[in-house]
């Protein structure tokens, strides 16, 4: 009983792991599938033809062009007002802090589709064609919040002394923050960056809602499935899944480099 009491959390630990990842060792492996018709869904033979030809299907390379710029300017425009944001909230004190601060929180809670569908009335009302624009803000609208909550949470540890210590050897605020703050927060507003990049390259609720005539990849991917979808769709998610994870290492590791450059 005492060496399964030592080994039960980890065992468990370990078959949640396998668990969560079990969908995307699928995704891999089929992504090197040879299928014979039009579904992906049986395993037929090993192939590295769908990575050579990876952009072969119709649609699907401007599919993920289109999903990466959305992704990319959303993410910049919602880092840079959301560490805004949690800088105001948790260092000044203002009219309507404590509304702001549980605001912040609501389209985290509020059902995808209910935000989809508020947005086209919004830009229907004022007669604003939906399209690239209305995607992307869209998606700020809506990842914002993630990166003040992941902000607000290093800023609320945050050692105010390093600050001071900084004016009293005669910095001033921009270079405060510049030098001490900002490096420090570094990390939450690179993991909150990698977040909200993640979350808009995959949302396809919101994106639906107001996309127009725009395609992006969980688009594509969606109206693909509904007569096949081709291999490609997963050479597609494995080399997002892949970047991320490479990312999330690259971040991990700098952070424990200079822990220990620290101590």
């Amino acid at each position: 009983m005492r060496w399964i009491r030592r080994h039960i959390l980890p065992a468990y630990a370990f078959l949640a792991f396998c668990y969560l990842m079990l969908p995307i060792a699928v995704v891999i492996l089929f992504s090197f599938n040879a299928p014979t018709g039009r579904y992906n869904y049986v395993w037929e033979g090993f192939t590295l033809d769908n990575w050579i030809n990876w952009d072969s299907v119709p649609g699907i390379k401007d599919a993920v062009i289109t999903s990466l710029e959305i992704g990319i300017i959303s993410t910049v425009a919602a880092t840079i007002l959301g560490t805004m944001l949690a800088l105001a909230i948790v260092r000044h004190q203002f009219r309507g802090r404590g509304a702001t601060n549980m605001l912040i929180f609501l389209p985290m809670s509020t059902p995808e589709i209910v935000l989809g569908a508020s947005l086209l009335t919004l830009f229907l009302n004022i007669n604003y064609a939906t399209g690239f624009a209305t995607i992307v803000l869209a998606h700020v609208m809506f990842i914002v919040s993630y990166v003040v909550v992941t902000v607000k949470a290093r800023l609320i540890t945050f050692d105010r002394h390093l600050e001071e210590a900084a004016m009293d050897l005669g910095a001033n605020e921009w270079t405060t923050f510049r030098k001490v703050t900002l490096p420090l927060i570094a990390p939450a507003i690179l993991a909150a960056l990698l977040l909200c990049f993640a979350i808009s390259i995959d949302d396809f609720v919101v994106t639906y809602f107001n996309s127009g005539s725009k395609i992006t990849f969980p688009l594509f991917v969606w109206g693909a499935a509904r007569i096949g979808a081709p291999p490609q769709v997963n050479v597609i998610g494995t080399a997002i899944f892949v970047i991320a994870l490479t990312a999330m290492l690259v971040n991990v590791l700098v952070q424990m480099r200079r822990s220990k450059g620290a101590t």
